[in-house]
């Protein structure tokens, strides 16, 4: 987080706004902690093999509305590992799992307009496009617009080949 929270700070209007602290890191696992076990949360990190074990490159998370049978994914993943189809995976695994064995019946996928990434992720998984919300996101530079992604469970169909399914 610490060596990506400028280059991440332009695609989360409410985070990473500020260096990490380790008592803000703390408090943000604890946060995410609680969640999962009230049943609102999925928090996964995201690493690679490194040096006889593990590096974390990453994260993903499902906000689950258990009520409405719904989520929303979101992830980030550090600029040294972009392109190796790591969050196409990653999301991939927690889709499986929102439409399998949690049940739910929509997952959303809001990003800004700009960031063209996270909309080939989500096109590429077979969200389709919903929405503009202009200028929905504020930014300590300003606001822009969000674009929002919806996915149903009967649409659902993992991709294949190395970049998602279960190779």
């Amino acid at each position: 987080m610490e060596a990506n929270y400028q280059r991440l700070a332009r695609w989360f209007p409410d985070a990473f706004q500020e260096p990490p602290t380790l008592d803000g890191v703390r408090a943000n696992l604890e946060r995410a902690g609680q969640a999962w076990q009230e049943g609102s949360l999925l928090p996964l990190s995201i690493a690679v093999p490194a040096d006889g074990g593990w590096c974390l490159v990453g994260w993903v998370q499902l906000v689950i509305d258990g009520p409405a049978r719904s989520g929303e994914v979101g992830y980030w993943l550090d600029a040294g590992h972009v392109g190796r189809g790591l969050i196409t995976r990653a999301v991939t695994a927690v889709l499986d799992h929102a439409f399998g064995p949690l049940g739910l019946e929509r997952v959303g996928l809001p990003t800004t307009i700009d960031n063209t990434r996270s909309r080939s992720v989500a096109e590429r998984l077979g969200f389709t496009q919903e929405a503009v919300l202009r200028e929905a996101a504020a930014f300590p530079d300003g606001r822009r617009d969000l674009v929002v992604y919806g996915l149903l469970a009967d649409e659902w169909h993992a991709p294949p080949g190395p970049s998602g399914g279960a190779s």
